[in-house]
């Protein structure tokens, strides 16, 4: 079957693979002897106008063409192409002949005004023609199929339209057996591609090309009236869309999406696609380099072995040349040593790969994207495909600057970068982000673009209109934190407003100890960033007033097990945040010290909660250790029921570092536990059990270890060795002045070292 129409010997129909580096050869190939007048290809006609901008200079693939509905970025669709995808090696040979290339595939403006969930259900139902070929060859791997049949065949040179005559055939066959392969929107497809062919064929005669997928070949050729596909297009749904260029990766062609032409190694395929001059022997070169950037020990011996080995497979198993499988094995013997571990490292860093294309200046972008783009470069924050950590210093401008943009991305859903802790220091003048540009963030770009046309003017209105939307306190008090991040002084006072409406109208006391952690946070993130956070001190001011007031009530209220462990949870939140709050107003400490003395003294307070205030007195140094002792030996008197009293020490000494420590050192608490423990009934020990190992599991292997030691002693020993004043065995009963003045130097040192960084 020649790929020329048997009636007139043209149009000339190349059948391809999408990202197929033999595709795109013999393509290139084909059309260099046939020398056809224009060139269509598979894609949608709005791009149309966008061709051009491919022999720009500054196009690289990977690149994209992107379609969305004008009223609705993020219904948008993408057709991706690499540098060895056949349909750019078409574009890029029609635009260097002066040959009118058009794309010819049903124009977006329909597909894209497809319901989802017919979409879904078309795709669902598709058949993979490769993998039906691929099984009929007695393969179990289309792609190793793919490789052995096209990739590592070298026919172009002998007749360049031979490898299209076979798929042409093949696909034939499957199209007789399985019809459209199920899938009825192929049928659409297929008859708009023959309305625009014959559009072709008045203004080009016989003699274009059309560069499509394989599939598509059988029902291009085959014999169909204009009046049969003008009516399968009547009717069809319309929208209008607007399209551009944006880059694409090569991650995101290894995984099927847009028209559904994913493959699994597209690194791989762009070396055999450039490196057509002894492919294996350079890709292992490659290979050897990667290993030897992550120190380990590769010399040339081991890429000649690795090439050796990689041959004999492929002698073996019958192939005309090692594929990936038979050098990826070599790898793992030769180089990697048998493990799989480096070899992750070169699926990820080779097989597939980061590259991450560029598209020019002039092509066409909403106002918002060229604003990012701009600040991009202005701060020097270059698009990357592949993972990396941004260290940020809060105190210069450069940084503090980086900070906003970032966060006021992720306001409005761009995701570039995430959030993550700090190494090595905790101040909150240090921001640590793991930026990773994928390329659906240009659509993303494009939603956001109904709220402004800079980055900044965008997420005031956006965090203006979450303002006005947010049903919950939390949620508000979420957003102000997120507006003092991002410096959105303009938005702030909408959000006050909101807050302060929700603040006042909740009498949820979970809710508003949920709300009060993240404002003292925005209070200190707004001091750190210079933001005049006034009102919202006085707003969280208020808040505290109003837990301080309400929460010993709701503590007191019959709590099951879920709710004394919520209610703890929020007692520690809001014990930090009034640390954070009490520097401006001490009197507030005072206030939550006198709620936390009413929890721990409270009888009908669940034991969790009332060890867990005693804890934070304890810690603040409010509780003096007669007083915990007192408190600790009532919760775990033999009136007290086990599950409270293991729910009490549960509150106190767990949930928390410095628990073990504490009894380790004050061996009075450590006895009182003990001495419970061992008179809890052997029916109830089973019930409090489970909160015991959480509690005590929790603790460090040192700290597990010198309990263990301790309550091995005799009762006797300890209690000669225990209360407040008297030092557990192991440590003196006062200050040694000898021993102390023996590491006085070395303190010293340590002192001035940690001033002089902190003034640096």
């Amino acid at each position: 079957m020649n790929p020329r129409s048997p009636q007139t010997g043209g149009p000339l129909l190349l059948g391809v693979r999408h990202h197929g580096p033999g595709s795109a050869r013999a393509v290139r190939a084909a059309l260099d002897e046939a020398r056809p007048t224009a060139v269509l290809i598979e894609g949608p006609p709005e791009g149309d106008a966008l061709l051009p901008l491919a022999a720009d200079p500054q196009m690289r693939p990977p690149v994209a063409l992107l379609a969305h509905a004008a009223d609705d970025p993020g219904r948008a669709a993408f057709w991706p192409l690499a540098g060895f995808s056949p349909e750019w090696a078409a574009i890029r040979w029609a635009q260097a002949r002066d040959v009118p290339v058009r794309f010819i595939d049903l124009p977006a403006a329909h597909s894209l005004a497809v319901k989802d969930d017919q979409e879904e259900q078309a795709d669902s139902v598709r058949i993979d023609p490769l993998a039906v070929l691929a099984e009929s060859a007695g393969y179990d791997d289309p792609e190793r199929w793919w490789e052995d049949v096209v990739e590592h065949r070298d026919a172009v040179r002998e007749d360049p339209l031979a490898a299209f005559e076979a798929l042409g055939e093949a696909m034939g066959a499957l199209r007789e057996a399985y019809g459209c392969g199920g899938n009825p929107r192929d049928l659409v497809r297929e008859a708009y591609m023959r309305q625009r062919m014959r559009a072709a064929r008045r203004e080009f005669g016989d003699t274009y090309a059309v560069v499509c997928g394989a599939w598509h070949v059988p029902a291009l050729r085959a014999p169909a009236t204009a009046a049969a596909d003008k009516a399968l297009l009547t009717g069809l749904p319309k929208i209008k869309v607007e399209t551009t260029w944006v880059p694409w990766t090569h991650r995101r062609l290894a995984r099927a999406g847009g028209y559904g032409a994913g493959i699994t190694s597209p690194g791989w395929y762009a070396h055999l696609f450039t490196a057509r001059d002894r492919p294996v022997e350079r890709w292992l070169t490659k290979v050897a380099g990667l290993l030897r950037e992550e120190d380990r020990q590769v010399s040339s011996a081991h890429v000649i072995e690795a090439v050796r080995l990689a041959q004999t497979l492929a002698a073996v198993r019958g192939r005309p040349v090692p594929g990936l499988t038979e050098t990826l094995e070599a790898v793992r013997a030769v180089m990697c040593d048998g493990s799989d571990m480096p070899l992750a490292l070169i699926q990820d860093r080779l097989v597939v790969g980061d590259v991450l294309g560029e598209v020019p200046d002039a092509a066409p972008v909403v106002p918002l994207q060229r604003d990012l783009t701009r600040r991009q470069r202005s701060l020097r924050l270059k698009a990357e495909a592949q993972d990396r950590e941004l260290e940020l210093d809060l105190r210069k401008d450069t940084d503090a600057a980086k900070s906003l943009l970032l966060h006021r991305l992720q306001l409005l859903g761009i995701d570039w970068g995430t959030p993550t802790a700090s190494r090595g220091s905790t101040g909150t003048f240090r921001e640590t982000w793991r930026l990773r540009w994928e390329p659906e963030l240009s659509v993303r770009v494009a939603e956001a673009g109904i709220w402004g046309t800079t980055v900044l003017g965008a997420a005031t209105a956006r965090a203006e209109a979450l303002a006005a939307d947010a049903a919950e306190l939390g949620e508000v008090t979420a957003l102000a934190e997120r507006c003092l991040l991002a410096g959105l002084a303009e938005a702030l006072p909408a959000v006050l407003r909101a807050l302060a409406d929700r603040a006042a109208l909740d009498t949820d006391v979970a809710r508003l100890a949920k709300a009060l952690p993240a404002l003292a946070r925005s209070l200190r993130y707004g001091d750190v960033r210079g933001t005049d956070a006034q009102a919202l001190a006085t707003v969280a001011a208020g808040l505290a007033e109003r837990i301080c007031v309400a929460l010993p009530p709701a503590c007191a209220a019959g709590l099951d097990a879920d709710g004394a462990a919520e209610l703890r949870g929020h007692v520690d939140a809001v014990h930090g945040a009034i640390a954070l709050l009490a520097d401006a107003d001490e009197g507030l400490r005072e206030r939550w010290a006198a709620v936390l003395r009413t929890l721990a003294g409270r009888d009908t307070v669940p034991g969790l909660i009332r060890g867990r205030a005693a804890r934070l007195l304890l810690d603040d140094g409010r509780l003096p250790p007669e007083e915990t002792a007192r408190l600790m030996g009532l919760a775990l008197s033999p009136a007290a029921t086990p599950a409270d009293a293991a729910g009490w020490i549960e509150g106190f000494a767990g949930g928390s570092a410095g628990g073990g420590t504490l009894l380790v050192h004050d061996e009075r608490l450590l006895g009182l536990i003990d001495t419970w423990l061992v008179s809890v009934p052997a029916g109830a020990f089973v019930d409090v059990l489970p909160l015991l190992r959480r509690t005590f599991g929790a603790y460090e292997p040192g700290v597990k270890r010198a309990l263990g030691e301790l309550v091995r002693r005799p009762p006797a020993a300890r209690q000669r060795g225990a209360g407040p004043g008297r030092a557990p065995e192991g440590f003196g009963p006062e200050l040694n002045p000898v021993r102390a003045d023996a590491v006085a130097d070395v303190v010293r040192m340590l002192l001035a070292g940690a001033a002089g960084a902190a003034a640096a």
